[in-house]
């Protein structure tokens, strides 16, 4: 069974489960004696495939969906090149191939062989486990079902050849890697340096979902779609009022554009030292890159927004075509000015200068999108939609009522402050009767 482990290409044979499992076959067909340690060894690999199930979400054969797990997360010069739909002809396709004899023979280990030697009927439950809730942490369900999907058709590959072919359009649909699985990254700075993490758990937001703000959506759209088809387009700042659906807007934008190769990547302002070094790994990968900042301002003695100035545009190195950069913003001009400031400019030489600097780095969002706080019938607009959608049925004059008056202590007029009021109506005791509103003089509004 040394053979197992001669890869060229893929690192499957670093893994631990793999390599225990290997081991114990060898010694099985061997003719060896089972131990009670050999058997302590086998239940700790069925542990890791157990847990990985139940993150995962996975089920039916657990040794399949393993190996087809490592084989769509290895990144390596064949995988990498099929992401990026290049040809896969001369001296790596006879390396893949050699590979991929090798993993044919890791589908084939004998289960049923392995639980008679070592006493463990249990094992025998590894090629049809059933999955208690149907769902995992890890991956979204379309991506978690193909890659079952996915190990189903390679445990049924006849030759080396066929399960090549079924892994290299996967990697051409979908990616490789974390990259290719995951919609959304943040990013840790550890001792190795800068790593992406993935985000698994994505509010399930589109655009439709915000009530009203037509205009700015529609030029969000028409900025994304440009890009995600490989036109020209332009970084991205959405400024306005607390509350109006600015980072709202964002997650919708990568749930929509996911399929179509677009990838976000958050970023904190602590981070800006770091972007350089995020940028050198997601330069050379298949997708469309959006690097979100959340909430973006600067007080006066920050300097953050010069990292930030130079990535965008201002350096050496050209900023890749495949990125952009998308930020949200209660301030229009991002760093802070005070009337004080004005003051000091009179004893400031330059002073245009240093007006210009502060102004810089909002000139290098080539679109700008306004949020505004809602009138008071759009706010009324927005709860009514919220209600219908969540299943509320409290009479339409009782429902503004109490909206108007639940805004007038929680926040003011926003899309925010109706969501948490929609909340709060949820989050009530189905015995309770809904609070009196006050009436329609004290509660400020009219219906709609």
């Amino acid at each position: 069974m040394r053979e197992l482990q001669e890869f060229v290409l893929y690192h499957i044979g670093a893994d631990p489960v793999v390599r225990d499992l290997v081991q114990l076959s060898a010694q099985m067909h061997e003719g060896g004696e089972s131990t009670e340690a050999l058997r302590a060894r086998c239940l700790r690999t069925l542990h890791r495939l157990i847990e990985q199930s139940a993150s995962h979400g996975f089920c039916g054969n657990l040794w399949h969906a393993y190996l087809t797990f490592l084989i769509v997360n290895d990144e390596n010069a064949y995988s990498l090149a099929c992401e990026m739909r290049e040809s896969t002809a001369g001296s790596i396709h006879t390396f893949a191939l050699h590979d991929f004899a090798t993993i044919r023979q890791l589908f084939a280990l004998d289960f049923d062989g392995l639980s008679e030697w070592l006493k463990l009927p249990l094992l025998r439950n590894l090629t049809d486990y059933q999955r208690t809730d149907g769902s995992g942490g890890v991956f979204n369900r379309r991506i978690r079902d193909r890659i079952v999907e996915l190990s189903v058709r390679l445990g049924q590959a006849a030759e080396a050849a066929d399960l090549k072919q079924a892994v290299t359009e996967f990697y051409q649909a979908f990616g490789v890697g974390v990259l290719g699985l995951h919609k959304a990254f943040r990013i840790a700075h550890t001792a190795d340096g800068v790593q992406i993490e993935p985000i698994s758990n994505i509010a399930h937001v589109h655009l439709d979902d915000l009530v009203g703000y037509e205009l700015a959506k529609q030029k969000l759209v028409q900025n994304t779609e440009a890009f995600v088809a490989g036109r020209s387009a332009n970084n991205c700042l959405l400024y306005g009022d607390a509350g109006t659906g600015k980072s709202t807007s964002i997650k919708a934008v990568i749930n929509q554009y996911y399929e179509k190769g677009l990838r976000m990547i958050e970023v904190y302002k602590h981070q800006f030292q770091d972007l350089h070094a995020l940028i050198a790994q997601i330069k050379n990968r298949n997708y469309r890159f959006i690097i979100y900042m959340d909430d973006l301002s600067f007080e006066d003695f920050e300097i953050e927004y010069k990292y930030l100035k130079a990535v965008i545009e201002g350096g050496l190195e050209k900023k890749p075509e495949h990125i952009l950069i998308y930020a949200t913003s209660n301030r229009r001009h991002l760093v802070r000015e005070k009337f004080s400031d004005k003051e000091e400019r009179l004893d400031d030489l330059h002073k245009n200068d240093t007006v210009q600097e502060k102004l810089s780095l909002v000139g290098r969002f080539g679109e700008t999108i306004y949020y505004g706080a809602p009138t008071p019938r759009e706010f009324q607009e927005i709860v009514l939609r919220l209600a219908k959608k969540t299943g509320i049925s409290l009479p339409k004059e009782q429902l503004l009522a109490l909206a108007n008056q639940w805004e007038l202590s929680h926040g003011g007029l926003s899309g925010r402050t109706a969501q948490q009021f929609i909340n709060h109506l949820l989050g009530r005791p189905k015995e309770d009767e809904p609070m009196e509103p006050l009436s329609g003089r004290e509660s400020g509004y009219g219906s709609v």
